[in-house]
């Protein structure tokens, strides 16, 4: 592992509260700072996978998150230097928060939120601030959210949905009577927006012209509105990131073998399918990494389209994403979700995942292998959860307590199996039946990284 001082620019741009335009001026940051000719590492703040594929669009490299809940405090700081390493050193790192500044798990006074990453990575905040319906009031805003922790550094402002240039004129002078910059103002009319429905924005891999188009204005909007300059003289004010980067190959305890990522198995490494395409958006990019670095051979598949797995398929991971929009054509692939039927390898499913190994979903037929039904309701299931695994499967053992989140809009009928996959809130959650685990939970590997070096044991 690294474990030398590297001089990493890096700025976190957070916001008051959700809605202020956090993903507007991220994403636009990064396609601004790349444009420059930077190569720039995106960061998410939280367990959120959509904000992600926008940064990566941005930046030409994955987007990755740093999340204490899910992967410990410990780690947040060597993630961030890993990400910001491969493929190649970045120049940058750009870290979107979360929620409000100061948002965290609730009830643990801030852990978890943009503020503590903030603390844990030692960057600079470029707070986004929403001015509708606001004066000389935002100086006041801006001042509590700098003052309420000390150890948070806001190094300056972005305006956002300023009404007029008297309107721009009466803030800046506003917060310069409490000192802090203003790095660049937008007007309600320049305002870029990227489709959303019921659990966010449209994940980047289902449009994906109309994605780059939106991140390509979102670039335009911060060039033309943000001083670049000052935002990067912000950025290098941190010191050096000392924390060693986090390797893949030291967290699963071995040394990869002649497998690899991104292609079907060429060598001699179990190969483990894991679910990509439209329908299935919601992966870390540790996973695949962890998967490799236990010797794997990573072939991703598309449900939507491919007929089959990966030829030598061993183990398959269905992680989360959308598949209630993408129902009718799931189930119009009845020659993969037969082959999935019957699979007799470990099977390690996650939110949509569990939602395809079912009976059905909304009435259309997915791949029976889990005697459940799921539907579409009204009502949004969101949060961390503190889990003990119910049952030994191919990546838990009986007893052992994880962190994770629900992000959800459906339910499943029944809710658990008779070996349910999770205890947690004093209730039974998911299943395990025979060598597949599935469940609402989303698991960050890093965090749990024998589950990766498990489910490739359980292949051999």
């Amino acid at each position: 592992m690294v474990s030398t001082g590297w001089a990493l620019p890096r700025v976190v741009v957070a916001a008051p509260a959700s809605g202020h335009g956090k993903t507007t001026v991220a994403t636009g940051l990064l396609g601004a700072l790349r444009r420059r000719g930077l190569t720039v590492s995106p960061h998410k703040v939280g367990p959120d996978y959509i904000d992600p594929g926008y940064h990566g669009l941005a930046a030409g490299r994955p987007g990755r998150n740093l999340d204490p809940w899910l992967v410990g405090p410990e780690r947040v700081a060597p993630l961030l230097r890993h990400g910001a390493s491969v493929p190649t050193p970045a120049d940058v790192a750009v870290i979107e928060g979360v929620m409000g500044l100061h948002d965290g798990a609730v009830g643990r006074r801030g852990y978890a939120s943009t503020a503590h990453v903030a603390t844990l990575v030692d960057a600079p905040v470029v707070l986004v601030l929403d001015t509708t319906a606001q004066g000389r009031s935002a100086a006041a805003l801006v001042l509590g959210m700098r003052a309420f922790d000390e150890r948070v550094r806001v190094g300056g402002v972005i305006l956002n949905r300023v009404g007029s240039p008297r309107h721009e004129t009466l803030l800046r002078d506003a917060l310069a009577e409490v000192g802090v910059p203003v790095l660049g103002a937008v007007s309600r009319s320049a305002e870029v927006a990227a489709p959303s429905r019921h659990l966010g924005l449209v994940p980047v891999a289902e449009r994906a012209p109309e994605s780059l188009a939106v991140v390509a204005a979102l670039a335009d909007l911060v060039v033309a509105t943000v001083d670049l300059d000052a935002v990067l003289d912000l950025a290098r004010s941190a010191p050096p990131l000392t924390a060693p980067a986090w390797d893949p190959v030291t967290a699963v305890g071995g040394s990869p073998s002649t497998a690899a990522v991104g292609g079907p198995a060429t060598t001699g490494g179990p190969t483990v399918a894991v679910a990509a395409g439209a329908a299935f958006t919601f992966s870390y990019a540790e996973t695949a990494e962890l998967l490799a670095a236990a010797g794997a051979t990573v072939a991703p598949f598309d449900p939507l389209r491919d007929p089959g797995l990966p030829a030598g398929t061993r183990a398959v991971v269905i992680g989360g994403g959308f598949p209630e929009a993408h129902a009718d054509a799931l189930a119009g692939n009845a020659a993969l979700r037969a082959e999935l039927a019957a699979f007799d390898g470990p099977v390690v499913a996650e939110c949509a995942g569990l939602l395809y190994l079912g009976r059905s979903l909304d009435g259309a037929p997915m791949c029976g292998r889990l005697d459940l039904t799921a539907r579409m309701t009204g009502r949004l299931t969101l949060g961390y959860r503190e889990a003990v695994a119910a049952a030994d499967s191919p990546v838990t053992r009986a007893g052992e307590r994880v962190r994770g989140h629900e992000f959800h809009r459906t339910v499943t009928d029944p809710g658990h199996g008779d070996t349910p996959a999770w205890r947690f809130d004093g209730a039974a959650h998911g299943f395990v039946d025979g060598r597949v685990h599935a469940s609402y939970l989303h698991v960050h590997w890093a965090g749990q990284p024998h589950a990766a070096r498990r489910l490739v044991q359980a292949c051999r």
